[in-house]
């Protein structure tokens, strides 16, 4: 139970009324000692000077003067149990600015003072209350030192001796809760194995973490190198995952600095810790120039990616967010989250499906959103493979009604959420999202709208992707299931991604695809293998992996960039643009309308038609498909919202 404001006021008040009454006395103890050493303990002396009966009588002036002087310098807010040197400065200063205040005021009312006072009692002041203010401090670590508590304490090896070790080590030391006994620090700077810092040996570097943690019986390993590139960090997490010792890690500077957590608060690592990638950077100005005081449409913005997409642009001081999805209770979920997080926010919440035509028209002649974030897609691979005809009444109807309605009614930027599944697509949810890339180039050719596509490989812990699905696997007791042995994908996080849609819209000129550096791919099997070792079991002993083949319409790889797509930079070097590729409109156009005609009518040969659309888009037998929907090996990425769209024109022809 948290303690009262008024009783924390009360315990305040009590600690700042001592430390007066001990500053008053120290006052008068430096002032009588600073005599003793001016006439070198002659007490006849010190008498017949009247130097002591002048302080005397002027002592009540020093009194107001020096708690006036300590106030405004913060030597009474200061916590002392955890005092460094800034508040050593202070002491320091607030003694000179007193004894030089203090003598200038007696000498000018004529108060016999020494010639010496200014110097000698500044010294006396300054060690005084600083052996004052400190010793709390130097009793409370004494205190600690011996003691069974220390002894039960979890053996603690932290890797990185620099500030944030430093830091961790002294809250860990000074928290009375604290679990944590640190016997020993890694660094990589070889200057510093063999120091002692905050009373704790720096034994050794990365290559060493194993032995040290041996020779230590270390239980617990902490990194505290939050700056440290996420490829470095990942190859030390490694490292201390072989010693089989539970591994945590400190919060990123930023949650620090943010106050949400103290350094103290290691939480374990997680397998976005192993798979990460240096985030991408981001200029927030740029975003907030476009966002801030626009209505902003969001379609699936109930959705893994649609839900991130509302929380940023919800940052940026948009005139109205409006949230549009098919399941009410996704978009329900987010609307009360932004309602309890951002209270100011204008924020207005539809249910409905981008399919409906008529829907989606009357959602912009009453909205007129400025920008829109297009995330409703299906997006499952097996199940669309199954479901042919639903993936482009949703992903290409749907998409087609939404970009023709916010062209029409004078949109700002359209960005559409895609797939590296988009290029050289083998299955339909791939092919039918490289149709909407070209829908949405297509309407910037001559529309006023900025119409652009964002593509980005699988998002780690999005609905359906294949994290979620291994933690189930393994908290059933296995076994984990994996396509082939050798497929690899290219992850990012769900805040990453979101990142990248929101630079585009301020990139955006009108017909770029943006891609984006997804670093190294991650082997589905070595996924697989550090999720069953992060939950404690051994791969293939406790856990079993079990290689199902490759579900129809599945890649070894995937492919970010066309080749005839290209490739130029960006301001951001994480972000590149796939040149436009030109359409042939009627025929597109053509194409669309059999499409969805064939979609209405359940046409079981629909993939066909895709093949016409889509060249690298070929039917594969999808025979047992369904019964493979619950094997890892793809993680589907984008969004899932609602069904997609009915009938609609296109740019100047109905499709």
């Amino acid at each position: 139970m948290d303690t009262p404001r008024s009783e924390r006021d009360l315990t305040k008040l009590s600690r700042v009324l001592c430390l007066m009454l001990g500053d008053t006395l120290l006052l008068a103890l430096s002032q009588f000692l600073m005599l003793l050493f001016r006439f070198e303990f002659n007490i006849p002396a010190i008498m017949e000077s009247g130097f002591l009966t002048s302080l005397m009588g002027f002592f009540p002036v020093s009194e107001v003067l020096m708690l006036v002087i300590f106030t405004l310098l913060g030597l009474y807010q200061s916590l002392w149990a955890y005092a460094g040197m800034e508040e050593g400065l202070h002491i320091v200063g607030a003694s000179l600015i007193l004894s030089g205040v203090q003598f200038v005021l007696m000498r000018v009312l004529s108060y016999p003072v020494p010639r010496s006072f200014p110097f000698l009692h500044s010294l006396l002041l300054m060690l005084l209350v600083g052996a004052f203010r400190y010793s709390y401090r130097v009793l409370r670590t004494l205190w600690r030192i011996p003691g069974r508590r220390r002894t039960t304490r979890v053996r603690s090896m932290v890797v990185g001796a620099g500030e944030a070790g430093s830091m961790l080590v002294r809250d860990l030391n000074n928290s009375e809760n604290s679990r944590n006994r640190v016997v020993c620090f890694i660094d990589d700077d070889k200057s510093k194995v063999g120091s002692v810092l905050r009373g704790v040996r720096v034994a050794g570097t990365r290559n060493d973490i194993g032995r040290l943690a041996e020779r230590y019986q270390v239980e617990e390993i902490i990194l505290a190198i939050p700056t440290a590139p996420t490829e470095e960090r990942r190859k030390i997490l490694r490292r201390c995952q072989d010693t089989g010792c539970q591994v945590k890690l400190i919060p990123s500077l930023t949650e620090i600095a943010s106050g949400r957590v103290s350094i103290q608060q290691a939480r374990n690592i997680q397998i976005e810790d192993l798979l990460g990638r240096d985030s991408v950077v981001v200029k927030l100005d740029e975003i907030a120039g476009y966002v801030e005081g626009k209505t902003v449409l969001v379609t699936g913005g109930g959705g893994s990616i649609g839900s991130e997409l509302c929380r940023q642009i919800a940052m940026h001081h948009p005139r109205e967010l409006l949230i549009f999805d098919i399941y009410e209770n996704n978009a329900y979920d987010i609307q009360q989250e932004l309602k309890r997080t951002h209270p100011e926010l204008k924020l207005t919440v539809r249910i409905g499906s981008v399919r409906d035509k008529e829907r989606v028209e009357r959602l912009f002649e009453e909205f007129h959103p400025d920008i829109v974030y297009h995330a409703a897609a299906h997006k499952h691979v097996p199940l669309m493979e199954d479901s042919p005809n639903e993936a482009i009444k949703n992903n290409v109807v749907g998409t087609y009604n939404t970009a023709s309605a916010a062209s029409r009614h004078g949109c700002g930027i359209f960005v559409l959420i895609s797939s590296d599944k988009a290029v050289n697509p083998t299955n339909v949810m791939g092919a039918t999202k490289r149709i909407c890339e070209m829908i949405v180039q297509m309407f910037s050719q001559h529309s006023g709208t900025k119409f652009v596509a964002v593509r980005f490989g699988n998002v780690l812990g999005s609905s359906g992707s294949v994290i979620p699905l291994f933690r189930r696997q393994i908290e059933q007791g296995g076994p984990v299931t994996v396509t082939h042995k050798d497929i690899i994908r290219y992850f990012m996080t769900i805040s990453e991604a979101v990142s990248l849609v929101m630079q585009a819209g301020a990139y955006a000129k009108g017909g770029e695809i943006f891609v984006l550096d997804m670093g190294e791919p991650v082997r589905i099997d070595d996924l697989a293998r550090n999720m069953i070792r992060l939950s404690g079991y051994e791969p293939d002993k406790d856990i079993e992996i079990r290689y199902t083949g490759l579900r129809p319409g599945e890649k070894l790889y995937e492919e970010l960039l066309m080749n005839e797509e290209g490739m130029r930079s960006t301001k951001n070097k994480l972000i590149f643009i796939g040149r436009p590729i030109e359409i042939d409109e009627p025929v597109f156009l053509g194409q669309l309308r059999r499409l969805r005609d064939l979609a209405e009518q359940n046409d079981p040969d629909i993939k066909k038609a895709l093949e016409q659309v889509v060249p690298t888009y070929h039917i594969t037998d999808n025979a047992d498909s369904a019964e493979n929907t619950g094997t890892a090996g793809d993680a589907e990425d984008t969004e899932e919202a609602g069904p997609a769209g009915d009938d609609e024109d296109v740019p100047a022809k109905a499709v």
